[in-house]
């Protein structure tokens, strides 16, 4: 069992929801985010809920990335870390073109470059013990390009993504295991301003297709499976055309 378990962006939304199923499972949590009411308010909640657990917070803001490095390393000095979930991101975005570079630009900062400083940090420390589970939360918008305010998001978690499948690579058959996690439209504080959402899902069992598939260490799930993995599918593979009808 990874009994000890941090996860960044865990102030609202899945990462918020994640912990709350963790928790109930048993593990032990770091919870990181940006927004310490925010963070202060779960920790209590689960703390009340799972006396017997420990449950740590941080904020921390993923864009200063000396500080991902110096949380990451603090936490694992305190709650030997067995599990990481690289989740902490952001849902802005505008049209290329549109004078908006700012939201794509931070956009991209946060969700990949910052996904990446979230890596090197966790690697380090799997690295000098030779185990961990590594979990990068991807997205179905990362199976293919997507148009409007989605483009850069997109394109970011296409990334994740492709990082991901080439930790895989490196380490296949060795004690680290690396898993991507693509979430198809499940309810949360990202989304709640996109106006259409087609077959999207309520944010609890959302979530615990998510941590079933992160639990069983797959190499990459989208979830819910039902209808996830098919649309999955259907979108790496349909003409343009098709695409941008069903999107």
């Amino acid at each position: 069992m990874r009994r000890n378990i941090l996860i960044t962006g865990a102030s609202s939304g899945l990462g918020e929801e994640m912990a709350r199923q963790f928790a109930a499972k048993g593990h032990n949590l770091a919870l990181t985010a940006r927004r310490e009411d925010r963070l202060k308010a779960l920790q209590t909640e689960l703390t009340s809920k799972h006396p017997e657990l420990t449950i740590l917070v941080r904020t921390l803001d993923v864009n200063d990335h000396d500080a991902v490095f110096e949380t990451f390393r603090a936490i694992d000095a305190e709650l030997t870390l067995d599990r990481i979930i690289v989740n902490a991101g952001i849902g802005k975005g505008a049209p290329l073109g549109t004078g908006r570079f700012d939201a794509n630009l931070i956009t991209a900062q946060t969700n990949f470059t910052a996904v990446l400083a979230q890596a090197e940090a966790a690697m380090e420390l799997f690295r000098a013990r030779n185990a961990g589970h590594l979990v990068f939360i991807s997205s179905v918008a990362g199976v293919r390009g997507l148009p409007k305010s989605v483009t850069t998001y997109a394109a970011t978690k296409a990334a994740v993504a492709t990082l991901s499948e080439g930790l895989q690579l490196e380490l296949l058959g060795k004690p680290i295991k690396v898993s991507t996690i693509a979430p198809g439209y499940i309810k949360s504080e990202l989304n709640e301003h996109v106006a259409k959402t087609p077959l999207i899902v309520d944010t609890v069992p959302g979530v615990r297709a998510m941590v079933a598939a992160i639990e069983a260490e797959k190499a990459k799930a989208f979830v819910p499976g039902r209808p996830w993995a098919v649309m999955a599918r259907v979108l790496k593979y349909a003409p343009l055309p098709l695409v941008k009808r069903m999107i």
